[in-house]
């Protein structure tokens, strides 16, 4: 874990980066003549983009801010800076730094300091030696005038959030099942002070959700259903957003079989989205947000044994409409259903859906940003566009014809599981908002969940995606 922490003073003993421009002032961090003639030779002459002075004693990096035309890629040119900055602190393995915020630019130096925090992230609990492995650095000071203490704390929140959704979308299913995962919301709830309920399997078959009860028909682990609430006293909506996210702890894809290489093995993945609802109401109950939210996660794994579901079989869902299920891979939208039509009960102003749902997702836009569809309406798109862009976490909205439709109607039962070999990615959307009768919003994230190789700040693995914008929207709009 990373802490960030406020410097009110700067010594000429710890090690620094400093953020500034090509011309700023470097004369108050102890840098000697000969090593500031350097430094504007480096940048000014050879183009560099930082520039290492090794004082023995410490490090000084100079790290220059390349000015974008659009403010949300300057900052997102200074996370990726970050990240090459990590590789020098790994290696030189040290313990703390201070970003120093020379000409009083805030967001820039949040920016940077996120791409650090976040570029310091490891997964190593199940590692003999992990101590050997572990990054040294443990903390990360900022010294700005334009900063204040709130901004550093909220920061620090969401880095903590991010971190805890790494960690479950990359705990192995052996450890993570459906009854854990509800197990470590419950754990989430008690930290940041927030309401959390679990169903059980007695209570999942009374309340008749057919769709998580089929999928979870082919495992030995029960399924549970999870509902978390975060209401402050005054809170600035009326009507709650609820937000509900897949939680497949692990899938195989049932009697549809996956292949194994590139597929199945990174399956443990497919329960990003829940984590990322989980760890979303944990930040906003953490930083106090005035806004009430509701997280609904449905959770079991997807397997092809005991008396798993098969293709043809005919699904009453928990509203009353029935599914005729063609592909048992398909089951992601089966419990994100039942999920859906449950949150009507809430009267919601806005539903967002999180899931790592469709390869079609990642097929049409690769890991580049999350695909969204919906039928919030245009100022709310905005909204969470802007929002992803802030945090470059950018969505790419498909359209959401009713020729689609067309495309999920089945000749026996309301609806069938899967579209035809086009569109996947919008069929699947299309299904679940047959359970929404409300504005609703769909993130598929099977992109930018989980990478098989290090992408900046962002590790293989769990990318926490989608908290960070899920946080920037609910501060800056309620």
């Amino acid at each position: 874990m990373t802490t960030l922490s406020k410097i009110s003073v700067i010594n000429n003993t710890g090690s620094l980066v400093l953020l500034c421009g090509r011309s700023s002032n470097l004369n108050n961090y102890g840098l000697s003549k000969a090593e500031l003639d350097f430094v504007k030779e480096e940048i000014n002459v050879r183009e560099k983009k930082y520039v290492l002075i090794n004082q023995l004693n410490r490090y000084v990096i100079v790290q220059t801010i390349a000015v974008q035309k659009e403010k949300y890629k300057t900052l997102e040119i200074l996370r990726k800076a970050a990240s090459s900055i990590h590789t020098i602190v790994a290696e030189a393995k040290l313990q703390t730094i201070t970003v120093v915020d020379v000409d009083s630019k805030p967001l820039e130096t949040l920016a940077f300091t996120e791409g650090l925090a976040m570029s310091n992230y490891q997964f190593l609990k199940y590692k003999k030696e992990r101590q050997k492995e572990a990054y040294t650095l443990k903390s990360i000071g900022v010294y700005s005038k334009a900063i204040n203490a709130k901004g550093l704390e909220q920061l620090q929140i969401i880095m903590d959030a991010v971190r805890i959704t790494r960690d479950l979308v990359n705990e192995p299913a052996n450890f993570l099942t459906a009854t854990q995962l509800s197990k470590e919301f419950q754990k989430m709830g008690k930290e940041a002070g927030f309401n959390v309920e679990v169903f059980n399997k007695a209570k999942i078959n009374s309340l008749k959700m057919g769709g998580l009860l089929a999928v979870n028909l082919g495992s030995i682990d029960p399924p549970t259903f999870t509902i978390m609430e975060y209401k402050p006293a005054r809170p600035k909506n009326k009507q709650p957003v609820v937000l509900v996210g897949k939680g497949v702890v692990y899938d195989t894809g049932g009697l549809s079989l996956k292949p194994t290489p590139n597929s199945m093995d990174m399956m443990k993945c497919d329960m990003a989205g829940g984590a990322t609802v989980a760890a979303s109401i944990y930040a906003i109950a953490k930083a106090k947000l005035p806004v009430h939210v509701i997280a609904l996660v449905p959770a079991t794994d997807n397997r092809p044994g005991e008396n798993a579901y098969v293709p043809g079989d005919i699904i009453t869902m928990y509203n009353g409409l029935t599914v005729e299920m063609l592909n048992a891979d398909a089951e992601g939208r089966m419990i994100l259903a039942d999920a859906l039509a449950y949150a009507k009960k809430y009267n919601p102003q806005l539903v967002l859906n999180f899931a790592t749902l469709t390869g079609a997702a990642v097929a049409a836009i690769g890991m580049s940003g999350l695909v969204t569809m919906g039928t919030a309406d245009e100022p709310t798109k905005n909204k969470l566009k802007q929002s992803g862009f802030n945090t470059f976490e950018r969505l790419a909205e498909m359209p959401f014809w009713d020729d689609y439709d067309d495309m999920i109607k089945s000749d026996i039962a309301d609806m069938k599981n899967i579209g035809g070999p086009y569109g996947g990615a919008i069929t699947a959307g299309k299904f679940l908002a047959r359970y929404a009768d409300y504005p609703m919003m769909h993130f598929d994230i099977a992109g930018p969940a989980f990478l098989t190789a290090k992408d900046g700040y962002r590790p293989k693995g769990g990318t926490g995606v989608g908290v960070r914008l899920l946080f920037d929207y609910f501060r800056n709009n309620f």
